[in-house]
């Protein structure tokens, strides 16, 4: 199995080396940062839409990221671009933190399930997330394994958070209705 791993590991370093250009570099590079921006703005979206979704949503990205975190700190797996076997690949930039799994796909990919409803959106969302995850393969700074594990990790914690949606989206109403500041956000769901 270990052989499997590491030939398809290095059959997506040989596909993105072939592509390499440093247009593609620097729009990966880019599109890596993007989260910064769409998050909040599907956040901003979905909030504007009086869905309540927002919340599970918020809560969501916030514990994927955790969860990804800790996964790294047990695994401690090096990034491709820090080791020298992969001094071949592809690297733009190399990131001090681990490799698996990939944060960006555990953020990014499970929180669509709130989006059930937005066609338009999530399609846009759908495109966005996969030239993200590619260009986290393609810069070097993840496995391709280390990209499917965490979507996978992501999609079956978001399914549980999607399930009990409703009371998470509770719960972090009426945490909102207790803080001054934040009691417009609640009022804005009828709390």
């Amino acid at each position: 199995m270990s052989d499997l791993i590491t030939a398809l590991n290095t059959l997506a370093f040989q596909a993105a080396g072939a592509i390499a250009s440093q247009p593609l570099n620097s729009l990966m590079s880019l599109m890596a940062k993007s989260f910064f921006v769409v998050l909040p703005l599907v956040a901003i979206w979905l909030y504007y839409r009086k869905d309540k979704n927002v919340f599970s949503f918020a809560v969501a990205v916030v514990g994927l990221y955790i969860i990804g975190d800790i996964i790294k700190m047990i695994v401690m797996e090096p990034r491709p671009c820090s080791l020298p076997q992969f001094s071949w690949i592809n690297q733009v930039g190399c990131d001090t933190t681990f490799s698996f799994p990939s944060n960006h796909a555990m953020v990014l990919t499970g929180p669509l399930v709130f989006l059930k409803g937005y066609t338009y959106l999530r399609w846009l969302y759908v495109i966005w997330l996969v030239l993200i995850l590619f260009g986290r393969v393609y810069l070097g700074q993840h496995y391709l394994t280390d990209v499917l594990a965490g979507m996978l990790i992501s999609i079956f914690l978001s399914y549980l958070l999607y399930r009990y949606r409703e009371r998470v989206n509770e719960i972090c109403m009426r945490i909102l209705s207790r803080i001054p500041l934040a009691s417009r956000l609640a009022a804005r769901f009828g709390i």
